[in-house]
C-alpha cells in the first residue's frame, strides 16, 4: 500500500504487520537499540489544526528512527492550490503527513504526489488513533483481536469511522 489514507485500504494482514512492525520497534526502543531505519529521510508535517500529540509524536518517531520533519502550519488551497503542494513536496521530501479540515485536502495530496502521504485526522477519518488505540489494545489484552468486543460511546466522527474500517 502506497499511502495511509484510511484502514479500509489495508488488509487484515497488512494491518497486522504494521502493528508487528510498531511493537518490535517500541520494544527496541525500550531496550535502547538504534533502530534508524529512516536515516536520512524527510517527512513534512502539515497542520491545519493544531495539535499536542500528533505533532510531537510525528517529530519524536522520525527522531528516534533517523529522520527529520519539517512543520509546515497552512491552509490547504488557500494560498496555493492542493495538487500544487503536492507537487512541489514531492520534489523535497520523501512523505506528507497532513492533519487536515476535508478529507478531500488527503485524497489530493496522495493523487499528486508520487511520495506516501499519512492521514493524520480528517474530518472523515482518523486512521493513526486507531492504530495507536489498536497497539494500546494489543499490549494489554493480546494479539487476538476476534475475540474482543469494542464499545464506541460518541458521536459518529472521524475516529467511529476509522473503527468500522479496522474492525471489517
Amino acid at each position: 500500500v502506497k499511502d495511509l489514507i484510511s484502514l479500509a485500504d489495508l488488509t487484515t494482514d497488512e494491518l497486522m504487520h504494521l502493528l508487528d512492525v510498531a511493537h518490535d520497534l517500541k520494544q527496541k526502543q525500550k531496550a535502547g537499540t538504534p533502530h534508524r531505519i529512516l536515516d536520512g529521510k524527510t517527512l513534512a508535517l502539515i497542520f491545519e489544526k493544531p495539535s499536542l500529540r500528533t505533532r510531537v509524536t510525528f517529530q519524536t518517531g522520525m527522531f528516534q528512527l533517523g529522520g527529520h520533519t519539517v512543520l509546515i502550519d497552512t491552509q490547504l488551497g488557500a494560498r496555493e492550490s492542493v495538487p500544487d503542494v503536492a507537487r512541489n513536496l514531492d520534489r523535497w521530501v520523501d512523505g506528507i503527513m497532513a492533519r487536515t479540515f476535508l478529507h478531500q485536502h488527503v485524497l489530493e495530496l496522495a493523487d499528486y504526489a508520487t511520495v506516501r502521504v499519512i492521514n493524520a485526522l480528517t474530518d472523515e477519518l482518523h486512521p493513526c488513533q486507531i492504530l495507536a488505540d489498536a497497539q494500546a489494545l494489543r499490549e494489554h489484552k493480546g494479539a487476538d483481536f476476534s475475540s474482543l468486543k469494542l464499545v464506541f460511546v460518541g458521536d459518529a466522527n472521524n475516529v467511529y469511522n476509522s473503527w468500522l474500517n479496522f474492525a471489517t
